[in-house]
């Protein structure tokens, strides 16, 4: 967009107007930098959203530049995977894909010019050692016996390292800054390190790599960002950002911004906990759609509109917070109130059968996709003798409240015929198996002649057309609103997160659902087909969001 009255306003696009109104910058050129570690979660999503948003508002470019300095934890799988994140979440990024290895060359010359100036030495402190010599936040670190070792000799252990002469461990390279900072990452920082690790871009090629802090400032350089934005974790960081740009020949000179990180309610944020969600087998997978990964929120059903809302309703700004969930579930049901199409599914059945119509008989009833949208149109839904309805849907007694199928009480059957129940069957347990009604056949599309107004509509499937489907609820993985305060997360995992009925009964029209498509299934909330069914031809819907917030009434 190119008028500023529709921008979001936050404190990073105010110093962006002001740096093109000085003549500071005369374009805007922005990165997202993820590390090919892992999936890619709603966090993740807000810096998408903020990057790519910044440069698409500014006429300015964004780059995709994968961070990969540490092979051993990365993997080509992550880096297709965060691409697909990128694109479904509606953004393209400049140019070719970067990745920080295509500049291991240059790297490793602005790592010689640090030596060359005196400013980085080869340390052959085992871990322990640079443990005790770093020093505490109340006590000063102390120098390296290293420190001191002459331009040429460093030089030259250099190439060594280069040239996998030393055992992983053994040795690292240091930038040479201050052993007494008040900054720990100043105190003489590891830049290099060696690895025998095999490299999904540049293979065997490389037996030094260099550490996260000193590559991403120079990769920002290399390719021109002019606003290189970040998480508040990094704010100390940037003392060691500016450190390197300032003491190495690079092209430009990008500036740090740091933004608050996304905390949101009832989900853990930290990669190593979602990783233990994996590895113990509590949840079904990085895109288990409990999780917060965008690959989740896919599989569950959120768009990728309802993504970008979420983004620029909670907005930017250095205060940490946390994000209530309603808002982000505000968002898709938003979405899919005004775009998803309706359809009937009986999640737990029990049979309706109506005694005065005609047996043998099937109509074809034609009923709106969407209760507001025309353009949406219409759909054709088999109605017989026997159908089938909610088993929560009837009650032989009930108070007024109860706005559904009770005995000698009528209700409307949705886009069809007002019913009235008469009686029931029950099993041996006494839960209700078939309840029978009358209908009045005129009451197609209005209500009785004789002007009463049913009080509440149910939906239903027709029984011999009604398609089988598994319907997975699914609800938030907490119990409490901050797991990662609790002394131990697993104790307040929601034990009701995922709920599986593999009876429910589905409209015919459903068998031309794509994966991914969101329905609103009537009276019961939005749901979608599955993205990963293994079984051809089988339906198994999850459950998006409800129809309403069911939280806000058990927390408050």
């Amino acid at each position: 967009m190119s008028d500023t009255e529709n921008r979001p306003s936050n404190f990073i696009r105010q110093i962006i107007d002001a740096d093109l109104a000085s003549g500071k910058h005369t374009s805007v050129q922005t990165r997202f930098p993820p590390e090919p570690n892992g999936f890619l979660h709603i966090g993740h999503a807000k810096a998408i959203c903020l990057n790519f948003g910044i440069a698409q508002d500014y006429q300015g470019q964004c780059n995709l530049r994968f961070d990969d300095t540490n092979p051993e934890k990365e993997d080509i799988d992550y880096v297709n995977a965060i691409q697909e994140d990128v694109k479904w979440l509606g953004f393209e990024w400049a140019g070719d894909v970067h990745y920080s290895s295509d500049y291991f060359e240059q790297l490793h010359g602005y790592a010689v010019e640090l030596i060359e100036k005196g400013l980085a030495y080869v340390c052959f402190l085992n871990a322990e050692e640079t443990r005790e010599y770093r020093g505490t936040l109340n006590k000063p670190g102390k120098n390296s016996p290293y420190r001191d070792t002459s331009v040429e000799e460093n030089l030259a252990l250099f190439e060594k390292m280069r040239n996998g002469e030393f055992e992983e461990g053994v040795c690292a390279l240091r930038a040479k800054i201050d052993m007494s900072s008040s900054f720990m990452c100043m105190r003489d920082p590891v830049i290099y390190r060696v690895r025998f690790a095999h490299h999904h871009q540049t293979g065997d090629k490389w037996c030094i790599y260099p550490m996260y802090d000193f590559t991403h400032c120079l990769s920002d350089a290399i390719e021109n960002i002019t606003h290189s934005i970040c998480t508040l974790e990094f704010q100390d960081n940037r003392r060691l950002y500016d450190w390197v740009i300032e003491n190495t020949s690079v092209p430009a000179t990008p500036h740090q911004y740091e933004f608050s990180r996304l905390n949101l309610e009832y989900t853990l944020m930290s990669k190593r906990k979602l990783n233990t969600l994996v590895e113990e087998k509590l949840v079904d997978g990085w895109d288990d759609p409990r999780m917060p990964t965008i690959a989740a929120f896919r599989r569950r059903g959120y768009t990728p509109a309802s993504m970008r809302e979420f983004a620029k309703r909670i907005g930017v700004t250095k205060m940490d917070n946390t994000v209530e969930m309603s808002v982000l579930e505000a968002c898709i049901r938003e979405d899919l109130n005004d775009n998803a199409p309706r359809a009937m599914a009986v999640l737990e059945p029990i049979k309706l059968v109506i005694e005065n119509y005609p047996e043998g008989q099937l109509e074809e009833l034609t009923v709106k996709n969407h209760p507001s949208d025309e353009s949406q149109g219409t759909r054709i839904v088999p109605f017989s003798r026997e159908l089938l309805i909610e088993a929560e849907d009837f009650k032989e007694e009930a108070n007024k409240k109860y706005k559904r199928l009770v005995l000698g009480k009528a209700v409307r059957l949705r886009g069809a015929y007002v019913v009235t129940a008469t009686r029931c069957d029950k099993d041996e347990q006494g839960n209700v198996t078939t309840v029978y009604c009358t209908y009045d056949p005129e009451t197609l599309g209005k209500n009785p002649s004789d002007g009463t107004k049913p009080k509440g509509v149910i939906h239903w499937v027709e029984e011999t057309k009604a398609l089988d489907a598994t319907v997975r609820l699914y609800d938030r993985l907490f119990t409490v609103p901050n797991p990662a305060a609790s002394d131990d997360f697993h104790s307040v995992i929601n034990p009701e997160s995922l709920i599986t009925l593999e009876t429910a009964k589905v409209e015919p029209a459903l068998a031309e659902a794509k994966p991914e498509q969101a329905y609103q299934f009537e009276r019961q909330g939005y749901f979608c087909l599955d993205n990963r069914i293994d079984e051809p031809g089988k339906l198994v819907f999850n459950r998006t969001v409800g129809l309403r917030d069911t939280w806000a009434k058990i927390s408050g």
